[in-house]
């Protein structure tokens, strides 16, 4: 909650960052076209994979497109994706295997990335911060299939987290270089929550935006969500 009558919680996330730090790591046409155009990604990932004009997609197939959307970076599989979405695993199977047929650079991005750590033993971020997969060439199937899936989602998790650090630190710069009286109190995964003193809205708000979106450079538009309330539930 805010501390008083005179201050205000301002609630600033980062959109499907995720997503998008992929569309740019992969340099995948489809998706990089999605976001420039700023489509709902969901739904014309379902336009695609269904081969269907994206008005017609309705709210089940958009939650299969997301689910797959996101599963990916996780290294999701058929099975995992049947018990998400509560359909059989040779739908799931059809559904991943027309997902890459649309997004073919998305799945060279990720064999690339499993056969670099093969070769280097760590998977990295775009600002080159490492972590080490000891299992990448075990012969535990388990045991390498968890380093291939690290391989894959933590250059993306990885640089997401690389991204929002630098921008707090950003942030509480100019904060301080603007001596304002507004503070940065919490980090939540993409999100940056500040109790915001209220006569500098519009200063934290330019700030909080310029950072977040200028942290790392991606080659297509990153999205800021920001909102205020009385309390965080409010600045959703």
């Amino acid at each position: 909650i805010a501390r008083d009558s005179n201050h205000k919680i301002l609630a600033a996330d980062y959109s499907q960052i995720e997503l998008r730090i992929i569309a740019s790591l992969s340099n995948d046409k489809q998706m990089r076209e999605a976001f420039i155009n700023n489509l709902d990604i969901h739904a014309d990932t379902a336009s695609k994979i269904y081969h269907m004009d994206i008005q017609e997609v309705t709210s089940d197939l958009r939650r299969n497109a997301k689910a797959v959307n996101f599963g990916i970076i996780y290294g999701i599989s058929a099975f995992g994706l049947s018990e998400q979405l509560g359909l059989s695993r040779k739908e799931c199977t059809q559904l991943i295997e027309d997902y890459f047929n649309q997004y073919p650079e998305i799945k060279s991005y990720i064999d690339k990335n499993i056969e670099f750590a093969r070769q280097h033993g760590y998977a990295q971020t775009l600002l080159g911060r490492r972590r080490y997969l000891n299992d990448i060439n075990s012969r535990n199937n388990n045991a390498r299939n968890f380093a291939e899936r690290n391989s894959v989602n933590m250059p993306i998790q990885g640089t997401s987290a690389d991204m929002i650090k630098l921008a707090m630190i950003g942030i509480n710069k100019r904060i301080d270089e603007n001596r304002l009286k507004s503070r940065m109190i919490l980090q939540v995964h993409d999100e940056l929550v500040f109790d915001m003193y209220i006569p500098e809205e519009e200063t934290l708000r330019q700030i909080v935006e310029e950072e977040m979106k200028n942290s790392i450079q991606l080659d297509i538009p990153i999205e800021i969500s920001i909102n205020v309330g009385d309390n965080w539930l409010e600045a959703h």
